[in-house]
């Protein structure tokens, strides 16, 4: 079967659209997309094409902007351009540029899609992105609803080459020399994807070549048992928990004993609410111990213990998110980021200077558990290669961070003193010296 006919199938199988719908296709001169396009317009379909230049490239950006609107006009197509402010969004609201990104286009494909009359909104991730998302979530432990993949279609937005492997699109590329462009970015392993995509799935893959074609069935499998697990949660759901005065009670005792409890709280706080696997492990734990007024945290909500009962709540803006970090602990949450925590031998450090968002520190110089939370008025830390003290204040004014940045900036202690300003710099009271043996590698990521 070509590529176009399993295209054809897959839209009709999945009912994704019909010849009747206006069909807005987001190309970003990927091959990906450029494949898309190609096809969409081979079978007829009535399209549009809308291409999203974030500025964050330079040439690159303009070049990618440049190959769409000339291939959209080789289609005769409507071709639609939007150029973003993108750094300055990112100033302004204190988001990582993914987020960023993330949040002008799909808000510029919905003001489009009701401009212009387009029905359905098309996006071109493929079969191993889905895949890639897979292990993505699963090293953050999301539970099985993040291991079902990409969804194929959630309300106007449908992705119609979720069917399609990589090699099948550059081989369909290749076959009817389809231009595309290659996003430099898509090289560093500075992103976790391009980590899986790089490093783990090409090895996977030297073990069983059929690696893709199996992953699909697996993950279809898993999307069908999530299914049903919803209609479940959502029954317990409307049982279990109350709200009011803005806050959600989650009542134990309400839960049927023979269901697994632990399993229950996490689909109830995950799906809702946004906690990470590991958090609602550690909430877990502290519920056998019956450790009332402990609190737990999402990028958005707080929940604590209350005697047999489960309190989630919005984040009030003075709430310090303060977390214990115990030695060994793999990782913690910040924000809207996840510290993850490595410990290795001064001999295997090779590379001493390293960017903002790694912080490398004498491990023996710590007295754990560490403590994470937002920084407040009277902090002060000693910079690194700096000799006296200075405020955690007049530090961010320095560096010119943004108010809504400041708000959401985190500082990890050792007792009383900070470590690492997170993300910005550490203390040079822990900085690595010639009589360290022990260090402590923490990596912040956007999640």
């Amino acid at each position: 079967m070509t590529l176009i006919e399993a295209f054809q199938r897959y839209i009709d199988e999945n009912d994704l659209f019909t010849h009747d719908d206006r069909i807005l296709l987001t190309v970003s001169g990927g091959v990906d997309s450029m494949v898309m396009l190609s096809l969409f317009v081979r079978c007829g379909y009535a399209v549009g094409v809308a291409h999203c230049n974030f500025q964050l490239r330079g040439a690159e950006s303009d070049e990618d902007e440049v190959l769409v609107r000339e291939q959209a006009d080789r289609y005769g197509v409507p071709c639609y351009n939007r150029r973003f402010e993108t750094a300055a969004e990112m100033e302004r609201t204190g988001e990582s540029m993914e987020m960023a990104a993330r949040r002008l286009r799909y808000a510029w494909f919905d003001e489009l899609s009701h401009q212009e009359g387009y029905t359905v909104v098309a996006i071109a991730h493929h079969a191993d992105d889905s895949i890639e998302t897979f292990f993505i979530n699963l090293l953050r432990g999301t539970g099985l609803r993040g291991l079902t993949g990409i969804s194929t279609q959630v309300g106007k937005i449908v992705r119609p080459l979720l069917f399609a492997s990589q090699r099948e699109i550059l081989e369909y590329a290749a076959a009817n020399h389809i231009p595309y462009r290659e996003d430099s970015s898509n090289r560093s392993t500075k992103y976790l994807r391009n980590k899986i995509r790089l490093g783990l799935i090409p090895r996977i893959r030297e073990i069983n070549p059929k690696f893709t074609s199996l992953m699909c069935r697996n993950l279809a499998r898993l999307t069908d048992a999530q299914l049903f697990i919803n209609h479940g949660i959502e029954r317990i759901r409307a049982l279990a928990v109350t709200s009011e005065n803005g806050i959600d009670t989650i009542h134990l005792d309400r839960i049927d004993p023979a269901f697994p409890q632990e399993f229950v709280i996490y689909e109830l706080l995950n799906s809702a609410y946004g906690f990470k696997g590991d958090v609602i492990d550690t909430l877990c734990r502290a519920l056998k111990q019956e450790a009332v007024g402990r609190r737990f945290y999402a990028r958005d909500h707080v929940a604590s213990i209350d005697r047999g009962t489960i309190l989630v709540a919005p984040i009030a803006p003075d709430d310090a998110c303060l977390v214990t970090v115990a030695k060994g602990a793999p990782r913690s949450y910040c924000g809207n980021a996840v510290l993850y925590y490595e410990y290795c031998d001064i001999d295997t450090i090779k590379n001493f200077g390293v960017p903002e968002h790694i912080a490398q520190v004498d491990a023996d110089r710590l007295q754990f558990p560490l403590t994470l939370r937002r920084w407040q008025e009277g902090d002060w830390f000693i910079p690194f290669g700096m000799t006296g003290r200075k405020k955690v204040s007049d530090f961010l004014i320095d560096a010119k961070v943004p108010l809504p940045e400041k708000q959401r900036q985190f500082v990890l202690l050792s007792g009383d003193e900070i470590v690492w300003l997170v993300g910005r710099r550490i203390d040079d009271r822990y900085r690595l010296t010639s009589e360290t043996e022990n260090v402590l590698r923490i990596t912040k990521e956007i999640v």
